[in-house]
């Protein structure tokens, strides 16, 4: 079944109307979640993946689009990847984004002839980039890894993965009969210690909203604690529903996070650190500085 989603630059408007929504800031998990919400993607079009994963389609294209708007002096980022407005993109008109578009499309363009580059490298605005960098292609590497995994290898390593984070008594209890709990164990803060069960689903596709009422169904009687952990994703309806009120909370970490975690911790994943430098001639030295 073909889904139909908007063209790329269709998302820039939205996006900036959701950050004015959230006060003119906003972590990439809220700001997908409120033009999720504005636009009303339906369950269906929120369970495209984009390629195999570990984004869905519609994460990937507003994960681009963040790109655009920074590009067009509309929003900056930090270092923890928190969107803010800046004051041209807390004033901008729908209007006035379509020539910003083009003038920052004028620019890449000019730098890349500059730099060389071949024009192909330059997508047109409404198809943009097959890919957006490095980061996305070695996600998706580490993921196929961990697909090839048999299932209770993938619960090894979700059980070494709590235990790098600080978990301690972490086993794996995965049997039948136990209602989709995968394994427990206990996460201590500072005085504080809380019994975690956890669930594991190793697939490409979207998690639903079904899947985590019945992981708080197996949980029900044995503690107010879950985490359920996939290689895919999960649509808004499945992040509703674990944090509804008057439920207990379930916490999510999608391929997106999971890729993030194994990469902090160096399992499964190199990181090797490159030092860059910018090198430029200094003419006041030749004009006798020397």
């Amino acid at each position: 079944m073909t889904v139909d989603l908007p063209q790329y630059p269709d998302f820039d408007w939205p996006m900036v109307v959701a950050l004015r929504e959230l006060g003119g800031s906003a972590t990439i998990e809220e700001l997908n979640a409120q033009v999720i919400n504005d636009q009303g993607f339906t369950e269906d079009q929120q369970a495209v993946i984009h390629k195999d994963g570990p984004m869905t389609e519609l994460e990937y294209r507003l994960k681009w689009r963040r790109t655009w708007l920074k590009g067009m002096g509309l929003a900056t980022s930090s270092e923890r990847g928190v969107l803010t407005l800046t004051p041209e993109g807390r004033t901008v008109t729908e209007d006035e984004i379509k020539p910003l578009r083009a003038e920052y499309m004028s620019r890449m363009r000019e730098t890349s002839s500059k730099n060389k580059a071949s024009s192909k490298n330059i997508e047109a605005d409404d198809a943009a980039a097959d890919e957006i960098g490095n980061e996305t292609d070695w996600q998706e590497q580490l993921l196929d890894e961990v697909m090839r995994l048999d299932p209770s290898a993938f619960e090894r390593l979700t059980q070494r993965l709590l235990r790098e984070e600080g978990f301690i008594n972490t086993r794996v209890t995965g049997c039948a009969g136990d209602g989709g709990i995968d394994g427990q164990g206990v996460y201590r803060l500072s005085l504080l210690s809380f019994q975690v069960f956890f669930q594991c689903k190793r697939y490409r596709g979207s998690v639903g909203s079904s899947a985590v009422r019945d992981f708080r169904g197996a949980m029900s009687g044995r503690g107010d604690k879950g985490l359920l952990i996939t290689t895919g994703s999960f649509t808004s309806g499945a992040k509703d529903e674990a944090n509804r009120d008057g439920a207990p909370p379930i916490d999510l970490i999608d391929g997106v996070g999971l890729c993030d975690l194994l990469k902090e911790h160096r399992l499964g994943v190199d990181v090797r650190e490159r030092t860059v430098k910018d090198v430029s001639v200094n003419r006041e030295f030749f004009n006798g500085g020397f």
